[in-house]
């Protein structure tokens, strides 16, 4: 089963950061990757950017993996979904 937001991810990631494709998995840590912290700011940008939600460099631990990466994501777009149904600013 396809899951659009850890997809895309990694599609981020891999845009941004030359390791081999197999080295993607869910399980795979940004330590993992060797992404280093200027690395982390420019995939928190796209995420913004790409997925509509703010996710701080701060927040991606090198010890955070591709799947909770992912996980932290759809939660955040969930969250921001259920603010708009119910009138609630998402600012």
């Amino acid at each position: 089963m396809s899951d659009p937001t850890y997809d895309r991810l990694v599609e981020i990631v891999r845009n941004l950061h030359d390791a081999p494709a197999d080295r993607f998995t869910p399980g795979t840590t940004f330590a993992e990757l060797d992404v280093d912290s200027l690395t982390m700011v420019d995939i928190s940008i796209r995420i913004e950017r790409h997925l509509g939600v703010t996710v701080h460099d701060s927040e991606l631990r090198p010890t955070l993996t591709l799947r909770g990466t992912a996980d932290l994501i759809d939660a955040r777009q969930n969250a921001r979904r259920e603010a708009r149904q119910n009138g609630r600013p998402t600012g």
